[in-house]
């Protein structure tokens, strides 16, 4: 690493901000394990040697194949670290849907938890792309030809590579595939570092330097301390992960498959949490029953901020929880895989609840089907489209990215097809998918907006509308 800043790297961050923090400060915490700073540097300059040795090129993708455990976010470290690309994989696939990841994505190294085994003996049968087999996890051996996880952390002398990065590293973030097949989106780490502080840019001066953000993160002494409830897997927990990371705080994962209330509200008693991200309702309703069936059981006064983004978040929902926890800010985030950081509704105590109307920013605009803006203030409903920092496209996938990806007016934007509209001043009211928009006779109905009006009313738990043919109207 040169001392001219060329632009962000992940793994520069880290090599800046790790001799700053105390070493015995904790950056990950799992139940009752703690691994502090100190050996979360060590060990993932371990892992980042131990797989280069291995015939594995800067630029090659490791798929990460596992739930949220400290050990992804260490390795994730080391791809940092050791310039390889982050692949995630929805340990929810079946094998087939595991293996289309790994070989489109043309991974040569997959580590994986070792409740996966069964899956990825049948998967080593199927791919020969795959150099390097890790398996993560406590079993005291390891089939033939697969590696043992805690052999290569701890193998080493821990000390920094000594290579030059780039800030056109890449990271890869695989959609889920709502719109057919999943697609690697392919970040940049200085796009994505610069676009994940546009929220804080907003609020006031952000490091524009890799100097500025040490002097910035000597001053506060340490990071916050958050708690991605929802699976590293997806963008949301991914994204607060790693900017907790990246100022050097504090990553608290859950020990349960799926969400437990009672665990994570513990949790944030026991390491006074900062902050949480959630997926909306899926995750708010159980935690707000718990914490109404249970007031008062829990110390919440440390925290700060609840996020929540890729489903609405009920405006009932929200009310509910700040009232037991009124110091709380609320923020629903409104963005996608291909394109982060669209706009944001913040919620606070005695302020007005609302959900689908999001304050957006200069860098988004809304077009029209043959790519006209659409002013402000229209009651035209248009496709939302940010310019500001924005991926390179999808991997291997020319003419999906020529969709989502345009230049309109000599201006590159991400445009993944949600409708809204735009007020006078820029508020955004989303709409829903255009992909799902159902025509009646003419008239776009948008599944969301009709789904989230049902929603208020007392008697309905959670709706979908989905569109039927319809004899008459087309759809209805």
């Amino acid at each position: 690493m040169t001392s001219e800043f060329k632009g962000w790297n992940f793994g520069d961050i880290l090599d800046t901000i790790i001799p700053i923090l105390p070493p015995e400060h904790p950056a990950l915490i799992h139940g009752e394990r703690v691994i502090t700073w100190s050996e979360m540097d060590r060990r993932s300059n371990n892992l980042a040697r131990a797989l280069l040795a291995r015939d594995i090129a800067y630029g090659d993708k490791v798929s990460f194949y596992m739930r949220n455990r400290p050990e992804y976010m260490e390795t994730l470290a080391a791809c940092f670290r050791g310039r390889l690309a982050h692949v995630n994989v929805n340990y929810r696939y079946i094998v087939d849907e595991v293996q289309y990841i790994f070989d489109n994505s043309d991974s040569t190294v997959v580590v994986y938890g070792q409740e996966f085994r069964d899956n990825i003996l049948e998967l080593r049968k199927r791919l020969d792309k795959v150099k390097v087999w890790v398996e993560v996890g406590d079993g005291k051996t390891t089939p033939d030809g697969i590696l043992k996880y805690e052999d290569l952390v701890s193998e080493g002398d821990g000390s920094n590579l000594d290579i030059e990065r780039e800030p056109s590293d890449l990271l890869f973030l695989y959609t889920g595939g709502t719109t057919g097949m999943p697609k690697g989106v392919m970040w940049e780490h200085h796009n994505l570092r610069e676009v994940m502080s546009l929220a804080s840019r907003a609020l006031g001066e952000v490091p524009e330097t890799l100097a500025a953000l040490a002097q910035d993160l000597k001053t506060k002494g340490r990071g916050e301390i958050y708690i991605p409830a929802c699976p590293l897997m997806h963008g949301t927990g991914l994204f607060t992960a790693l900017s907790a990371m990246m100022g050097g705080g504090t990553i608290i994962t859950l020990g349960a498959h799926s969400l437990d209330a009672q665990e994570l509200w513990q949790a944030v008693e026991t390491h006074k949490v900062e902050n949480i991200a959630i997926v909306g309702d899926a995750f708010a309703k159980p935690m707000l029953a718990e914490l109404d069936a249970n007031p008062g059981r829990y110390d919440l006064s440390s925290l700060v901020g609840m996020l929540s983004s890729g489903v609405m978040w009920s405006v009932d929902i929200k009310q509910a929880l700040l009232e037991h926890m009124p110091q709380v800010l609320l923020t629903d985030s409104f963005g996608s895989s291909e394109a982060v950081g669209f706009g944001s509704s913040i919620t606070a105590k005695d302020a007005p609840v609302q959900t689908a109307k999001f304050t957006t920013n200069d860098l988004c605009k809304v077009f029209d089907e043959n790519d006209n803006e659409i002013a402000r203030g229209s009651e035209t409903p248009g496709f939302i489209a940010f310019g500001g920092p924005i991926p390179l496209g999808y991997y291997k996938d020319e003419e999906k990215t020529a969709k989502i990806f345009k230049t309109i007016d000599g201006h590159r934007y991400s445009i993944p097809g949600d409708y809204c509209l735009v007020a006078e001043d820029g508020t955004l009211t989303l709409l829903g998918r255009g992909s799902v928009c159902i025509n009646s006779a003419g008239e776009k109905i948008y599944p969301e907006e009709v789904e989230e009006t049902l929603k208020l009313h007392a008697a309905v738990e959670d709706a979908l509308v989905i569109g039927v043919p319809d004899e008459k109207w087309g759809q209805a």
